[in-house]
Order: C-alpha cells, then sequence, then structure tokens
C-alpha cells in the first residue's frame, strides 16, 4: 500500500486530521533541507510536501519565491531533491513524501526515468500546480502504473468540474482555499464551506486544504471538514527568519528547535 494509504487510514482510525508542512529542498542549504525533515517528524507532522525550487514558480507568492531563489544559489534540481529523500530515509525519517514540482523538470529528466527514481527513493505523491487536468493523461497513466500519487489541486470552481477532477483522483484531493498563489492569508473566500461540501459529496478519497493557512486556529477551523491541512508559506517564512542560526553549525540546534516548535504548536 502506497504510504500516503496508509497514513490516512491510521488518521482515521484515530480520528485526527493529517499535519502536512511544504518546505522547499535546499532552503537554506541541501544539508538543512535534511534536518529539517527530521524535525518535522519530531514536530507532529504526518506527511511532508518537498518543493522543487524553480526559477518561474507561478503558483507561489513572494515566501516561497524567496526560499526558491535562495535553494538555487545551491544549484540545488529535482535529482538533489529527489536525493534528500532517500538520504531521509537513511536517517530514518519515515513520513511519506509528496514531491511538489512544476512540469518542466519533469519533462527534462523523462516522464518513465521520474517514475522509477520517485519509486527507487520512496516518494509517495507528487503534485504539478502547472500541469493542467486536460493535459495529464501521459503522466496520469505512468503514476497508477508505478502506485504514486498524482494529487490533484482543486480550485472553487463547479460542481461538473469538481466531479471530473476527483474521478480519476488517488491519494487526497488538495483543496485551494484561495484563488491566487500561495501566502499567508488572515480570511479566506465566502464560499469556502460550501465548496469543501462539494468535493466532499464528490469523492471517497480523504480532502486536505491548503494554500494560506499559517495559525493553529486555521488548522483547528479546516480539521472540522478537512482530513488534512497543508499549511507552506508560513513554515518557510520561519525558516527565512531562522536562517542565520540555521547556515551555521554552531548555532543549526536552536534554528532547528524554533522551526520545530512552530510546527508543534499549529496543531492547536
Amino acid at each position: 500500500m502506497n504510504r500516503i494509504d496508509e497514513k490516512f487510514a491510521e488518521l482515521k482510525r484515530q480520528g485526527r486530521t493529517a499535519l502536512i508542512p511544504y518546505i522547499t529542498m535546499g532552503d537554506p542549504s541541501p544539508e538543512v533541507s535534511l534536518s529539517l525533515l527530521r524535525e518535522l517528524e519530531l514536530a507532529g507532522a504526518d506527511i511532508v510536501e518537498l518543493g522543487v525550487p524553480y526559477s518561474d514558480p507561478l503558483a507561489d507568492g513572494p515566501v516561497i519565491q524567496r526560499a526558491s531563489e535562495r535553494a538555487l544559489k545551491h544549484r540545488i534540481t529535482i535529482l538533489d531533491c529527489i536525493r534528500i529523500a532517500k538520504q531521509a530515509r537513511e536517517h530514518n525519517v519515515n513520513l511519506p513524501f509528496i514531491l511538489f514540482t512544476y512540469y518542466n523538470p519533469v519533462l527534462q529528466l523523462g516522464l518513465e526515468r521520474f517514475f522509477e527514481l520517485l519509486v527507487e527513493h520512496d516518494i509517495s505523491g507528487i503534485i504539478i500546480p502547472d500541469l493542467p487536468f486536460e493535459e495529464n493523461g501521459p503522466v496520469k497513466a505512468l503514476s497508477d502504473r508505478y502506485n504514486i500519487h498524482l494529487i490533484p489541486l482543486v480550485a472553487p470552481t463547479s460542481d461538473d468540474r469538481i466531479a471530473k477532477i476527483t474521478a480519476t483522483a488517488s491519494g487526497f484531493i488538495y483543496c485551494v482555499s484561495s484563488l491566487g498563489v500561495t501566502g499567508v492569508r488572515s480570511d479566506f473566500f465566502s464560499g469556502i464551506d460550501d465548496f469543501l461540501a462539494s468535493v466532499r459529496r464528490s469523492t471517497d478519497l480523504p480532502i486536505a486544504i491548503g494554500f494560506g493557512i499559517s495559525s493553529s486556529e486555521q488548522f483547528v477551523h479546516f480539521s472540522q471538514t478537512c482530513d488534512g491541512v497543508v499549511i507552506g508559506s508560513a513554515i518557510v517564512r520561519k525558516i527565512e527568519e531562522a536562517t542565520p542560526l540555521l547556515l551555521s553549525e554552531s548555532s543549526r540546534s536552536d534554528g532547528l528547535v524554533q522551526v520545530r516548535e512552530f510546527v508543534r504548536q499549529l496543531r492547536g
């Protein structure tokens, strides 16, 4: 069974909501990213999104754009991101990993090789924000063959379109809380509850919500209607604030504790 399926089944038995952090791989350095994955598990994360830094991240707001810029200074590639996941396994990190990548780096690797690497390095799912649902056929076919979940991003739209997207989905449905790019928000559009209810009616898969969620209060609120909550920009911003500590070997442990405790308190 795919690690994502196992995790959601476990959480359902426990009556808990998945905490799904996002971090940009290579920010502030590849070595620190490996340490952060260990800290996220200690902080109570259930699944982690591994963001592949990209020079033109259309779906990302300024916080994650800056993280990509910092990571790209290390010339980190999609291959490096995948390898860090394997290194984390060697350090006994057991969290399910989801690779969040734009489509161009995948095409440069080649689709078949990409999925072979995901299997070899124990990555359970992928999110490709710039791959339209109508054009995902080749990727979806390989994801099914290799048992790697291609997780759809579903934004507020018509019930018919939601049903079409969820009909072929696997893993879970990633509900986008707001139109536009990622980033911390204090409130969400007025139809969010109806949107989530529409997605829930359309699928038996778990549903998670992300884009803009940044506080324990928001996590608790969405835990009432969702099976998972993705928190990205708020965590990436905390990493940014701790970067001077994280880049110094003498103070790295202090920076890691700051990030760990921030993530730990998000459950409320």
